[in-house]
């Protein structure tokens, strides 16, 4: 890598780290390039706007997320579109968890410029990061025995995936262990069946 894309990509890594440490409201051009020991106006010669910074660490948040669902994929081991669903809701759920401030940003859209300048020096912009898991997700579904009554693939994929990021969210803010706290939960992963289930339909006994 260049010196030019080694230096963009040092900012966003600053940025990443930023999002995680303090939240995305404490990412500003300046701050980075202080943490990132440049000239104020280095990070203007990549990103011209705060929303495109934004937009480029998010890009990198996608695409830690696609690399951790490829990789459970790849280690379901079958060809149970079921099964694959379910190890991606639990990647989906476990880097919301783990990854909360890069979670928190790579969906506020409203904050986010998905154009070509908030893509990688090669033009390719936030958008061909952000919808090739619900792609997959939609695919598997389609692929799912159907249930009745029978909305489209895409319009039950996106109910499930509301549904986990919701899980996601009330279990980071605790409100799901205070509403369930006579149920026994300690862990998330009963709840992702649920919602499976919820959308699926129960798996076979």
């Amino acid at each position: 890598m260049n010196g030019e894309g080694s230096l963009r990509e040092r900012l966003v890594d600053v940025g990443v780290e930023l999002v995680l440490s303090e939240g995305t409201a404490s990412v500003g051009l300046r701050e980075i390039a202080r943490r990132a020991g440049v000239s104020h106006g280095a990070p203007r010669r990549y990103f011209p706007t705060h929303r495109e910074l934004l937009s480029a660490i998010a890009r990198r948040g996608f695409e830690e997320l696609g690399a951790r669902a490829a990789a459970a994929a790849a280690t379901t081991g079958s060809a149970v579109p079921r099964d694959e669903l379910a190890a991606l809701a639990r990647v989906y759920v476990t880097y919301a968890l783990e990854r909360r401030g890069m979670f928190e940003l790579m969906f506020r859209h409203d904050l986010l410029d998905g154009g070509e300048q908030s893509g990688t020096p090669d033009g390719r912009g936030l958008r061909e990061a952000t919808l090739p898991m619900f792609q997959r997700v939609t695919e598997l579904v389609a692929r799912c025995p159907a249930q009745a009554p029978e909305p489209s693939a895409a319009v039950t994929a996106a109910a499930l995936w509301a549904n986990l990021h919701g899980i996601a969210q009330l279990w980071s803010w605790r409100s799901l262990q205070l509403a369930l706290g006579g149920e026994g939960f300690d862990s998330h992963d009963r709840l992702i069946e649920a919602a499976l289930d919820a959308h699926l339909g129960p798996t076979a006994s």
